[in-house]
């Protein structure tokens, strides 16, 4: 299961860097809210957040108060790094009992360093496979033999490694929210297993699935095409052609 991280920062320059350096971490999966108790209490139990980095400058938020309600609504607290351009609240991000202190502007380095600390705690162990549920019905489906996700109105169809093609009664959107992180979406009827990508084409706009499955994407999730394609190039001898 990814380890889930909430950014809470106003300053955009900052929430780019903190994702700049997390696509390094595989495991880690980055959410962004602006600086609203409300907004940022109903994020919090909504995603359930390991990992909350956060503007400890903010006076959008009454963190006592704050903490109070992660304590009452969430079963365990995640580990909150505070943000800040002094360290005139270093005593109070004492009191809080926050994990970390970081000091803008920040540096790669120290948010590296952060997340490579604060990941200890959180043992990463990877999904074998997914279960499709319906009343009493049971269909477990190993992740590595998932090849792409095609949504068909409400449901979503299964693609799998011997041809077979399984519906589920969800919405893609679900299981965008859900997948392991090997998982990508590239197209509003199409999510794709990185692990089976045999080719990604720009000048056509399309991945190749086992060269054999033909699957387009667009440019609204050119993003993850382009991260894809960078975790993919890491392990691959390149020979021109």
């Amino acid at each position: 299961m990814a380890i889930e991280c909430l950014i809470i920062e106003e300053d955009q320059s900052v929430v780019d860097i903190i994702k700049k350096v997390g696509d390094g971490f595989e495991q880690i999966r980055f959410s962004h809210v602006e600086e609203d108790q409300d907004k940022v209490l109903n994020a919090i139990l909504k995603i359930k957040p390991e990992i909350i980095f956060i503007n400890i400058e903010t006076n959008k938020i009454n963190f006592n108060n704050f903490l109070f309600e992660i304590s009452q609504y969430t079963k365990d607290r995640p580990r909150i790094v505070a943000l800040s351009t002094t360290k005139d609240n270093a005593y109070d991000a004492y009191q809080y009992n926050f994990s970390l202190y970081i000091l803008k502007p920040l540096t790669e380095f120290e948010v590296r360093k952060s997340l490579n600390t604060i990941i200890k705690y959180y043992p990463y162990k990877s999904i074998e496979s997914i279960c499709l549920k319906s009343h009493k019905d049971f269909h477990y489906l190993d992740i590595k033999d998932i090849l792409y996700l095609k949504a068909d109105n409400n449901t979503t169809d299964f693609y799998m490694e011997d041809d077979k093609i399984i519906g589920a009664y969800k919405t893609l959107k679900i299981f965008e929210n859900s997948l392991p992180e090997n998982f990508y979406r590239i197209h509003k009827s199409y999510i794709i297993n990185i692990n089976c990508i045999s080719r990604i084409n720009f000048g056509k706009s399309t991945c190749i699935i086992k060269n054999q499955h033909k699957i387009p994407f667009t440019k609204t999730f050119i993003d993850n095409i382009l991260k894809m394609n960078k975790i993919l190039s890491n392990n691959a001898l390149f020979i021109p052609n």
